[in-house]
């Protein structure tokens, strides 16, 4: 295994490792200039540009249109209720000291173990190349709607061939750009972030204008055939502006089938396609080894950055449902650019929006790829992943990034992955709230973060509804995932992962033990329950396995101590001998396949020794037997 960082620069008690931690948050040999995004810049932006994604544009009135406002509303606060108690557990994390480069990966891992940590990783890794795949996807039905052979309406140019191996071209292109700008370095892709949320900024107000000062029209929608197949009916929407009786149409849910797929929707399937678009939350976190103080960033950028989402979906829905009848909701996802003061803005923004959310999620990808492959989890098969340029930027993880997109892209339609998507990122929220919950039941000291709205309660209702929302959202994926992270696990387990970076199950199971030997009485002690405990002590433990085992056998379910006493002084020693000896023992131990406890001691004489571990050993009031000793 690689070496790592030792756990502890993960947490609060640093003392003075601190000053050893790399500027360079993936561990490359960028130096300090590596740490220069701000809050606003490296969490704000990606965050809020992520969430909105390509849903804020090309969904709105797929989801109003099917699920109804009040439906719509409540998947909403569903989502976002989810997403906050997530947020609450990575402010938790973020402020509880140093947070290194791979963002929600490191603070798992460094969390559950590199078991958990590194299966879930992975996953969270799938869902970020998956969400790059839908933005992706998403860009090239915007642009097809317009500029394919097959647009209709007046805007319509029909410049560009149609097609499944079209739309793959197009997908691939427009992949290649995205990766050329990754693979530059996250400077690059701050400075363009800003650029596009200037861009989605003009667009989405110019849209929340029109929805005002347009008045009502028809929009011509794209024919289909006819009840006996054998002609085109024209088609029409209708933009009523603010009218009582078309919101009061589209207050409840009239679910039909998605024009772009042909398949029929119900709650779980737009909740999926919603949900898809709002989890960008760990934009912001996935960034961390570029961040000046991650710290502070993650967390107060992350929650900027979701109540504004939060208010600009909410109102988009208000606005739509007053305005757009169900006919133009459900059959025109696009809507936004007929109803526009200015249609090229609006086109602007969805190429923008979509852009930079795919580079969000390949970027974040990438990032998350580089930490697996820096404490290789995986061995020679991340290999590749580690290469990083002389800034730092690790463009051999987004190489292995891109070419995983592109095969994801072979999907071909945005809705066809979304559920898969959004149960890839569920498992990672659950994966985060697990990890929160664990160090504040473990009740650790070095657990102390300074943001403090969060209980145990928030994360264990944080991880019981992602779970839910999996299996409601796509029983299949949801399961199948959960499998994937089992073998993932399994596999991690049986190839051996990093031990300095500590267990939290170890600090659950001292908090648990600790109760319940509190809790118990020696007064209430029965002979009817009596258990033998054993004290066999040992001279030399190379001859001693056979009786090893055989005072295993007649325990019985009582205690077992292996006891052995090392002869001297304590005052005339420069340091304790026997505390080293510890790790020889256990592992005796483990090859004798005993279940026992180890107990050394130091003393003058053996004598001495004896009565010391007669003394110290045992539990309750049972009576301790010692036998077996040879010098």
């Amino acid at each position: 295994m690689a070496s790592e960082s030792s756990p502890l620069l993960a947490y609060r008690l640093l003392g003075e490792e601190e000053a050893a931690l790399p500027a360079n948050g993936v561990g490359g040999p960028g130096g300090a200039s590596a740490r220069k995004l701000s809050t606003f810049l490296g969490v704000v932006v990606p965050t809020v540009l992520s969430m909105f994604s390509i849903v804020v544009f090309l969904r709105i009135g797929f989801v109003v249109g099917h699920a109804g406002l009040l439906q719509a509303l409540a998947m909403l606060l569903v989502a976002y209720f989810i997403l906050a108690l997530t947020v609450l557990s990575v402010c938790a994390i973020a402020t509880n000291g140093a947070v290194q480069g791979g963002g929600a990966y490191f603070m798992i891992s460094r969390t559950l173990g590199p078991e958990v940590g590194g299966s879930i990783g992975l996953m969270f890794y799938l869902a970020n190349v998956c969400g790059c795949a839908v933005s992706l996807l998403g860009l090239v039905e915007s642009v097809l709607d317009v500029f394919g052979a097959d647009a209709t309406g007046p805007s319509g140019l029909q410049v560009l061939p149609q097609g499944y191996g079209w739309n793959l071209l197009y997908g691939s292109l427009l992949l290649g750009l995205v990766g050329g700008v990754c693979t530059l370095g996250a400077d690059l892709y701050a400075r363009a972030s800003f650029l596009t949320f200037l861009l989605v900024s003009g667009s989405l107000t110019s849209v929340l204008i029109s929805f005002v000062a347009v008045g009502p029209r028809d929009i011509p929608l794209t024919p289909r055939p006819g009840l006996n197949g054998s002609s085109l009916l024209p088609r029409f929407g209708h933009f009523t502006g603010f009218n009582s009786s078309t919101l009061k149409d589209n207050l409840g849910a009239g679910y039909a089938e998605d024009y772009t797929t042909g398949a029929m929707m119900n709650f779980a399937s737009v909740f999926a396609v919603l949900f898809n678009g709002c989890t960008g939350i760990m934009a912001g976190a996935n960034m961390s080894g570029e961040l000046k103080d991650p710290s502070r960033a993650i967390p107060l950028g992350t929650i900027i950055a979701v109540a504004y989402t939060l208010f600009v979906y909410v109102l988009l829905f208000f606005l739509s449902s007053f305005t757009c009848d169900r006919t133009l909701l459900q059959e025109d996802y696009g809507f936004f650019r007929a109803i526009s003061l200015w249609p090229p803005l609006v086109l602007i923004g969805i190429y923008a929006t979509a852009l930079s959310a795919s580079m969000s999620s390949l970027i974040g990808a990438s990032r998350i790829l580089h930490a697996l492959a820096r404490d290789d989890l995986f061995g020679v098969i991340l290999a590749p992943a580690k290469v990083v340029s002389r800034g730092g930027n690790p463009w051999g993880a987004v190489l292995y990034s891109w070419g995983l997109v592109q095969l994801v892209l072979l999907a071909g339609k945005l809705n066809t992955i979304a559920a898969v998507v959004t149960v890839f990122y569920l498992v990672a929220y659950a994966a985060v709230d697990l990890s929160c919950l664990s160090l504040e039941w473990a009740s650790a000291p070095n657990f102390r973060p300074t943001f403090s709205l969060f209980s145990w309660h928030t994360c264990l209702l944080g991880v019981a509804s992602c779970l839910l929302m999996m299996f409601l959202i796509s029983p299949g994926a949801a399961g199948g995932s959960l499998l994937l992270m089992g073998l993932l696990a399994a596999l991690l387990t049986a190839r051996g992962g990093p031990s300095s970076w500590g267990y939290v199950s170890q600090a659950l199971l001292f908090h648990q033990v600790r109760k319940y030997l509190l809790r118990l009485d020696v007064r209430k002690d029965h002979v009817k329950f009596w258990r033998p405990q054993l004290l066999l002590l040992v001279g030399n433990p190379r001859g001693a396995l056979p009786l090893l085992r055989l005072a295993n056998q007649l325990k019985k379910g009582g205690l077992y101590v292996l006891g052995h006493v090392t002869l001297g002084d304590l005052d005339s020693l420069p340091s304790d001998p026997v505390q080293p000896q510890y790790g020889a023992w256990l592992s005796l131990v483990d090859r004798a396949q005993v279940k026992a406890f180890v107990d050394l001691t130091l003393s003058p004489s053996v004598r001495q020794g004896a009565q010391h571990l007669l003394r110290i050993s045992g539990l309750g009031s049972g009576v301790l037997f010692p036998w077996g000793f040879r010098p």
